[in-house]
């Protein structure tokens, strides 16, 4: 059984992630500001949604209420925290460098109450940082956590925009993070060169993984380059393929000088999946284009 809950969507930084309240009776709109109850304590973030009618198991997890609408006090004191952030910042910075260590200072955050700030760094290893704790909590009297990101955190963290000139999809659209590899651009046609298909951060661009599945799609209906089909002219060997456009261009066997001609993959089928000259036990001289999957099996 499900119940129906009017939820919220909430950030607590701009490039943040979206979580999700129960808006209770408060009439909230897009662009508030709402003091919420969080697993780290009391904390203010800015309404990205309004309020928004959603089925909640009931085996599912309640969802925390808003605690109120943000007053102007409550917006003076974050004003006011964001000041004290970038302070620390510049102090934790000397901090680190008082003490010799290998890491970046990337980000700050005090919580609503200002009992703690969180320091959210990065470094290529481990480091030691217990003494520096120490210096930052009798520096601001308050609990101090460090917490060490990745370089993807940390491009979220500043923002910027990507070789397609918008905005980096960690920031725009993006709440977490999906494993990208090295496949995917192959399966893609795209340059594996590193500076072509990297982000900012460094690692292998996150729209590979958003643009996948049409790929995969596209994959399975499509024959590979090498591969022999039967167009309308007669047989050949298909010589470059066109994914997006669902052209394929095959040298037809006849040999006359209009050999390589283009092909809708419609018009396509299947003589042999394996490059001229390879073994093809499992051939099948009627196989419909639509009949391959991913790894160019029936």
């Amino acid at each position: 059984m499900a119940n129906m809950a009017k939820i919220i969507g909430v950030k607590f930084k701009d490039n943040g992630k979206v979580y999700y309240f129960d808006s209770k009776t408060y009439n909230i709109k897009q662009n508030d500001m709402v003091i919420v109850e969080t697993a780290r304590g009391i904390e203010c973030g800015t309404v990205v949604f309004g309020v928004r009618e959603a089925s909640v198991e009931e085996n599912s997890r309640p969802l925390k209420n808003v605690i109120r609408i943000a007053t102007e006090d409550d917006k003076k004191q974050v004003a006011e925290l964001r000041k004290k952030e970038k302070e620390a910042h510049g102090i934790c910075n000397q901090k680190i460098e008082k003490h010799g260590l290998e890491m970046k200072l990337v980000d700050v955050e005090y919580a609503f109450d200002g009992s703690k700030i969180l320091f959210c760094f990065t470094s290529e290893g481990r480091v030691d940082f217990r003494e520096l704790v120490k210096d930052l909590a009798s520096t601001f009297h308050a609990r101090i956590e460090l917490r060490q990101i990745g370089v993807r955190d940390e491009a979220r963290t500043h923002g910027g925009l990507g070789v397609c000139g918008r905005n980096l999809c960690c920031v725009s659209y993006l709440e977490e993070f999906q494993p990208v590899s090295i496949k995917m651009a192959k399966e893609q046609n795209l340059s594996l060169n590193p500076t072509k298909i990297s982000g900012c951060c460094g690692r292998l661009m996150c729209c590979l993984k958003y643009e996948q599945a049409a790929y995969e799609d596209l994959l399975k209906t499509t024959p590979r380059i090498g591969w022999s089909v039967g167009t309308p002219a007669g047989a050949g060997t298909v010589v470059s393929v066109a994914l997006l456009k669902g052209i394929v261009k095959v040298k037809l066997d006849n040999g006359t000088e209009n050999s390589i001609q283009e092909f809708k993959i419609s018009e396509l089928k299947i003589l042999r999946k394996t490059k001229a000259g390879q073994d093809d036990p499992e051939k099948d001289e009627d196989t419909p284009v639509k009949k391959i999957n991913n790894n160019g099996e029936k």
